[in-house]
C-alpha cells in the first residue's frame, strides 16, 4: 500500500517561476552554479547551492553554507519570491522535450513506504551526500527538491490524469535548455481523494533522487528519536513527483577510457576477441540490447558477446557485461565508482562528445551503450538488487524551485 498526501506547497508567483526555477543541485558544480546564478537574485541555486554566495574557497559542507542557505530561503519568502498555498493541494507537472511529454503527480510520499520497500530503490547512496541533504533539510526546515518516482502504468489512472490535465496551467514556460515546464494545481477535494485512493495498491520506484529520499527518511527517523512534534508529522513524508512508467525514457550512459592499460590496439582487440566479436561499422550507437559500439583511432566497431549472458536481472545488463568482461579484465578498471581510468558521459551529450574526447587525445577509447530499459530497471528493483553505477540517465531533468515542502 502506498501512502501519498496533499500538502501546502511553497511556490513562486506566476510571473517569477521561470526566473526562480533551476536544475537540481547535484547536476552541476559550485563553479557552474555560481556562473549560472550570477546577476540573478531569484535563481534557486541561492537556496540549494548557497556556497555560491560565499567565498570560492569555502568548504561546501561548512556550517556557514547551510546557514547562508537558510538566510537566502527566508529572504525568498520575505520578499515574496515564494509563497505558501492556503489549502493542501496536489500538483501536476508536465515536461516536454523534443515533442515528447511526461506528466507526473507532485505529492508527498510516506518515508515508511521508502523504509519498508514499497518505494523501491535501484542505487546505493553515499553517506557524505546524505549528510549534506539531511543538514540542508534541518537548517532550512524544508525539502527543496523533488524525488523522481514512477509507477507501472496499467491504465487505472489514465482518467484521473486526463481530469488533472483539463485544469488550466499555473506555470507554462520554456527553460534555457529548451525544455518546456507546465505546472497545474489540483485543489478539488473530491479529485484529491480519488487520486489518493488510486495509489492504495500501487508500488513505486525511484528513477532519480536516491539521496534526496534517503536523506528525508533519515531526517524523519532522527526527528522521531528526538521527540519532534509527531502530531504535525510533516517530516514523515518526502516531496516527490510520480510519473507513469510508459511516459519515461532512459538515455544511455556512455563510457570513455583514459588509457588502454598497457595494450596496443592489436593486443586490446585480441583480448576482447576472446569472448566477443568485433566488427567495423559505419554507425556509432548499438542497434539493439546485447551489444556495444567502441570508438578507437577514429573508427567505430560493434562489439557483441560470443557467450550467453544469462537472465540474471543484474549480471545480464549490458553495463554489467561490459564491466565484468571488458573494462575490468582488459582495461584494468576494478571499481568504476573510484577508478581514474574511466569517465561517464550522459546520453544527452550524445556520441559526438565521445568522438570529441577521444580525438582530443584526453581519452583513448569510448563505448556507446544501448539504453537500459524501464523493464530492466523494474526487474532489478523488484529483485531487491541495485543497478551497476551509471546505468541510467533520465531526461528531461526536473526543475527545483517550482515547489518546496516545508516541514
Amino acid at each position: 500500500m502506498s501512502v501519498i498526501k496533499e500538502f501546502c506547497g511553497l511556490r513562486p508567483p506566476k510571473n517569477m517561476a521561470d526566473k526562480i526555477s533551476e536544475l537540481p543541485y547535484d547536476v552541476c558544480s559550485s563553479a557552474e552554479a555560481r556562473k549560472t546564478a550570477e546577476g540573478n537574485p531569484y535563481n534557486f541555486y541561492h537556496v540549494t547551492k548557497p556556497e555560491i554566495d560565499l567565498p570560492e574557497n569555502v568548504d561546501i559542507y561548512d556550517e556557514s553554507v547551510y546557514l547562508k542557505g537558510a538566510e537566502n530561503f527566508k529572504q525568498f519568502i520575505d520578499k515574496g519570491y515564494l509563497a505558501s498555498e492556503k489549502t493542501p493541494c496536489f500538483y501536476f507537472y508536465t515536461l516536454v522535450m523534443n515533442g515528447r511529454e511526461q506528466t507526473g503527480l507532485v505529492c508527498t510520499v510516506s518515508v515508511d513506504d521508502y523504509l519498508n520497500g514499497v518505494v523501491k530503490k535501484h542505487e546505493f547512496t553515499r553517506e557524505d551526500k546524505e549528510r549534506d541533504r539531511i543538514k540542508h533539510i534541518d537548517v532550512l526546515g524544508a525539502q527543496t527538491g523533488l524525488v523522481f518516482l514512477f509507477y507501472k502504468e496499467d491504465g487505472s489512472k489514465k482518467d484521473l490524469w486526463a481530469k488533472a490535465l483539463s485544469k488550466p496551467a499555473e506555470y507554462d514556460f520554456t527553460a534555457p535548455d529548451g525544455i518546456r515546464h507546465i505546472f497545474r494545481i489540483i485543489d478539488e477535494p473530491a479529485l484529491i481523494e480519488q487520486i489518493k485512493l488510486s495509489f492504495k495498491d500501487t508500488g513505486m520506484y525511484i528513477a532519480d533522487g536516491h539521496h534526496r529520499a534517503a536523506s528525508a527518511a533519515k531526517n524523519a527517523l532522527a526527528r522521531r528519536q528526538d521527540g519532534s512534534d509527531t502530531k504535525k508529522g510533516d517530516f514523515n513524508y518526502f516531496l516527490s513527483v510520480v510519473f507513469p512508467h510508459d511516459q519515461l525514457k532512459i538515455m544511455p550512459y556512455n563510457r570513455v577510457l583514459a588509457d588502454l592499460n598497457g595494450n596496443t590496439k592489436d593486443s586490446l582487440f585480441a583480448k576482447i576477441n576472446e569472448k566477443f566479436s568485433i566488427t567495423k561499422v559505419d554507425y556509432d550507437t548499438p542497434k539493439d540490447k546485447g551489444s556495444f559500439c567502441m570508438y578507437i583511432d577514429g573508427e567505430w566497431y560493434e562489439v557483441k558477446p560470443s557467450f550467453d549472458t544469462g537472465n540474471d536481472p543484474v549480471e545480464s545488463l549490458d553495463v554489467s557485461v561490459l564491466q565484468n568482461y571488458i573494462l575490468k579484465p582488459v582495461f584494468g578498471i576494478d571499481d568504476p565508482r573510484t577508478s581514474k581510468k574511466i569517465d561517464f558521459i550522459g546520453g544527452i551529450r550524445g556520441t559526438k562528445e565521445l568522438v570529441k574526447l577521444v580525438d582530443s587525445g584526453k581519452f583513448k577509447a569510448a563505448f556507446s551503450m544501448y539504453p537500459t530499459s524501464m523493464q530492466d530497471l523494474m526487474d532489478v528493483s523488484d529483485s531487491g538488487n541495485v543497478m551497476p553505477p551509471k546505468s541510467t540517465w533520465f531526461e528531461p531533468k526536473l526543475r527545483d524551485g517550482l515547489i518546496v515542502y516545508q516541514i
